[in-house]
């Protein structure tokens, strides 16, 4: 299920909270590693929701956009089209989206300075994590003059009272509420009815992306869903606790306990959790048991013979019996080519020299 931002023409965005600091540049290599630490960051902190609103040459922010294509209003006025660029970053992919010409209206902007540069790593990261860096490239004189004192949003900015969310790890979903503050209660539903409900889109069709709650909308059903699962999870460790206590009291003969409802029966699970999460659950549960049944059956005798040498397919006497034959015929050999090197030292012995019969 896509995230729509209807509630309010101008909403904030989620922005880390830590100030990034002024960089007079941010070459490529530099924005893929700081998009790939973030994502141990964004585990532990949670971004709040802000207004980007003119911002400075050279500030850096690192935002949490439910949809990328659709950039926030940041108070800066465009006079040119938005271009998009893919280059591979080693084994990712990097986009790069750049929009030049930008002024602030009704400041003391007099020409179109001001540059706005998106990295995200689309491929290899987190494709909703977005670095913004602003800085000052080739600017134009020519301002157009209706746009000139015509402001982008309007103002003042309202203020902002929601509190801040960790958009993915463990605590994904979760808000943070300042000290001293109180989350609101939870909305009254009818009696006999489940508190949210169960819809295509929240049966895990989606990207495992974590979508938060924008200000002043309704719950989002995949905020919704990890929640969910963070219950189901929290179930599964308590039955995991109780199955060596009933396996114990099983085994010793003892009194029986109490008897213990069927877990698919239980109301509360079906209404707190997704259906895919459950299924999932009772899948994996039964093969566990299933397992136990049939793990001798199925797998039979495991012990294997020794394998044999690989010599045992040849016969020690018979090869014994050729080596001595062979070795037979060697001497036979030997002793032929021993004779025949005698006869002809004697046939050389008995010829005369030239010396002797010349006259």
């Amino acid at each position: 299920m896509s995230f729509q931002q209807q509630a309010h023409p101008d909403p904030p965005c989620l922005r880390f909270p830590e100030n990034l600091g002024l960089h007079a540049s941010v070459s490529v290599e530099a924005a893929a590693n700081m998009l790939l630490r973030a994502l141990q960051m964004s585990q532990n902190v949670p971004y709040m929701w802000t207004f980007i609103d003119k911002p400075a040459e050279g500030q850096l922010y690192l935002l949490y956009l439910q949809n990328p294509a659709q950039f926030p209003n940041d108070g800066v006025r465009y006079q040119d089209q938005e271009t998009r660029l893919v280059i591979p970053v080693g084994n990712r992919e990097m986009e790069i989206s750049e929009t030049k010409y930008g002024f602030v209206p009704n400041a003391q902007d007099t020409s179109a300075w001001r540059v706005r540069r998106r990295y995200r790593l689309h491929r290899g990261g987190h494709p909703q994590l977005v670095l913004v860096h602003y800085a000052r490239g080739p600017a134009i004189r020519e301002i157009i003059p209706s746009l000139l004192n015509s402001p982008v949003r309007q103002y003042p900015l309202r203020q902002i009272t929601e509190p801040s969310v960790y958009i993915m790890g463990d605590k994904a979903g979760q808000k943070v509420y300042p000290s001293g503050s109180a989350p609101p209660p939870p909305p009254q539903v009818p009696t006999g009815m489940p508190p949210h409900p169960m819809g295509m889109n929240q049966q895990g069709m989606n990207p495992p992306v974590v979508n938060v709650n924008a200000p002043g909308m309704a719950m989002n059903p995949q905020a919704m869903l990890a929640q969910q699962n963070s219950a189901m999870e929290a179930i599964e460790r308590r039955r995991e606790r109780e199955r060596p206590r009933e396996r114990g009291s099983s085994m010793s003969g003892g009194r029986p306990g109490p008897p213990r409802l069927d877990d698919d029966d239980s109301a509360d699970e079906t209404e707190t959790i997704s259906a895919r999460t459950l299924a999932i659950t009772r899948y994996r549960r039964n093969h566990e048991l299933m397992e136990e049944v049939f793990k001798q059956a199925a797998l039979g005798n495991m012990k294997r013979p020794a394998p044999q040498p690989p010599y045992s397919i040849f016969d020690k006497l018979e090869l014994e019996g050729k080596v001595n034959k062979l070795q037979e015929e060697v001497d036979a050999l030997q002793a032929k080519r021993k004779a025949r090197l005698a006869s002809e030292s004697v046939i050389a012995s008995n010829v005369p020299s030239p010396m002797e019969t010349a006259p």
